[in-house]
């Protein structure tokens, strides 16, 4: 796909990758559920892939590609390449991510709907990689939402153990026993519960993330 004319010209070194799943009811956002269904689950995801995509569309980025669980939808904007997610353990797939990018790498998740372009700038200026070899974004839960790599080496994230309230800080473990230079960017907090959605709505009231929220809330009481 070629970029729209609205998006940025001058592109910065670092390809980013977001690593998503088709938000298909009852494979996504289990733990919504309840208080949600798992259509009003899914429509949650989908929001919440949206917001991620559009803040990621707004990015000076190299390339911009979903690592996709399922299909495409309309939730996907113009301007991103689409790759299929391997097979395995999460460790395995994000190692697989890492592994098809060539140069200076991020990857997201879509579990942050209230990221933005402006908190990502460090990683995708034109000097985001001088004296740095990585770039680590710790998630609340303990997990990590953000994870960026000079040269893509797909050694660095197998074997990891993935969600457990250590996981963040056993993969940054892994980077400085690789010996990289390892920046880190804000902590932010992942949607998995139905109070985590209300506190990212809170941090971006004005994306369709918040916008699906308060809509589902105010039709149940929730």
């Amino acid at each position: 796909m070629t970029e729209s004319a609205d998006q940025p010209t001058r592109p910065g070194p670092t390809t980013v990758l977001v690593i998503a799943k088709e938000p298909v009811p009852g494979r996504v956002k289990t733990r919504l559920t309840p208080p949600y269904t798992p259509h009003e689950a899914a429509w949650l995801a989908e929001a919440a892939l949206y917001d991620t995509l559009q803040a990621v569309r707004a990015m000076p980025a190299r390339r911009r590609v979903v690592v996709l669980d399922g299909r495409p939808g309309n939730w996907l904007p113009a301007g991103f390449d689409v790759r299929p997610q391997s097979a395995g353990g999460l460790d395995e797939r994000l190692a697989a991510a890492f592994a098809g990018s060539v140069g200076p790498t991020l990857l997201i998740g879509m579990d942050t709907p209230q990221v933005t372009a402006q908190l990502l700038a460090p990683v995708l200026d034109l000097d985001a990689w001088d004296d740095c070899d990585a770039w680590f974004g710790a998630a609340d839960d303990g997990g990590f939402w953000a994870l960026g790599l000079a040269a893509p080496d797909p050694r660095l994230l197998r074997g990891v153990p993935m969600s457990t309230d250590r996981t963040g800080a056993a993969q940054r473990a892994r980077l400085a026993a690789a010996g990289l230079r390892v920046r880190d960017l804000p902590p932010l907090r992942d949607v998995d519960t139905a109070a985590d959605a209300e506190q990212v709505a809170a941090a971006a009231p004005d994306g369709r993330f918040a916008a699906t929220l308060n809509r589902l809330t105010g039709v149940t009481g929730r």
